[in-house]
């Protein structure tokens, strides 16, 4: 009884102090980012959309994969054309669209109704690569600065119609979409539209203002009612707002061994869930963090 009493004395803590804490695992942490990971985005990168109640959803742009639409797209801003526009299509499982319901509103100076497709990036140079290719691309990844990128493994490459990018809304001639119509997918991503439709970028915040909106029951998810549309209060680039009242975002860098830990990580979770030693680029979930104090 006295040996026993006296290994207990010895295991017990002192009295007041807490007993340190054993490091972390490497095994657990290596796929975690860490501050020099996190940078930011320029302010005319960033898209505001203001909704009717005081919603937002922002939209990060991709210049360098669709510089002439986006550089339409900032046109657009300055004129401030979306004012009093509104998502007019919330169609299940697809996409939720906005712009000009009426499709009679004049562009601004400046805008043309024709812009040649970007359905295509100029390379394919991902930080990372998935495991492998999917039924839409041969390759895929995340690009250094985080954004999905997919190939067919000769010479084309795209950016995926993953959930939350951003395209451009077009009718049957490819050359006729302004940039004055934008679509999300809201439901599954949309892949089958790579390579047909321009994406000119990602929702990277305030994306569930527009997924969660009502469906619309009529063809192509259009309201058939035009009170159920949700009305836009405003469009603005951030780099346009006053300082004070501008987001700041930064996205999680793909360039480093640990974002490849964490692609890794996805394809082959750990017990008890199962993995199957791949995902689709759309899988991956692109990290954002606000920088702001909302």
């Amino acid at each position: 009884m006295m040996l026993l009493l006296a290994l207990a004395a010895i295991a017990a803590p002192v009295r007041g102090s807490a007993a340190p804490a054993p490091p972390p695992s490497p095994a657990a942490t290596a796929y975690e980012a860490v501050t020099g990971d996190w940078r930011p985005i320029p302010d005319d990168e960033l898209l505001v959309m203001r909704l009717a109640g005081g919603r937002t959803v922002t939209i990060r742009l991709a210049a360098w994969a669709a510089p002439l639409h986006v550089a339409q797209i900032r046109r657009l801003a300055a004129a401030h054309w979306w004012d009093a526009a509104s998502v007019y299509r919330v169609q299940e499982n697809w996409v939720a669209q906005w712009g000009d319901a009426s499709e009679e509103k004049p562009l601004p100076a400046g805008v043309t109704p024709q812009v040649d497709p970007e359905f295509e990036i100029t390379r394919f140079a991902p930080a990372v690569l998935m495991a492998r290719g999917d039924p839409h691309a041969r390759a895929s990844g995340i690009t250094a600065d985080a954004w999905p990128v997919a190939s067919d493994g000769a010479g084309h490459a795209w950016l995926p119609h993953c959930y939350a990018m951003v395209g451009v809304a077009r009718d049957a001639d490819p050359r006729s979409g302004s940039g004055a119509e934008l679509f999300t997918p809201i439901g599954q991503s949309a892949r089958r539209l790579d390579r047909n439709y321009t994406v000119v970028g990602r929702i990277i915040d305030g994306m569930a203002n527009l997924s969660a909106l009502a469906r619309s029951d009529a063809p192509m998810g259009v309201y058939a009612d035009p009170a159920q549309r949700t009305p836009i209060e405003w469009v603005r680039l951030a780099s346009e707002l006053p300082a004070a009242e501008r987001p700041r975002f930064a996205y999680r860098a793909a360039d480093n061994p640990r974002f490849a830990a964490a692609v890794r990580r996805r394809e082959n979770p750990p017990p008890p869930t199962i993995g199957s030693g791949a995902i689709d680029v759309c899988e991956m979930p692109l990290e954002i963090r606000r920088l702001d104090a909302r």
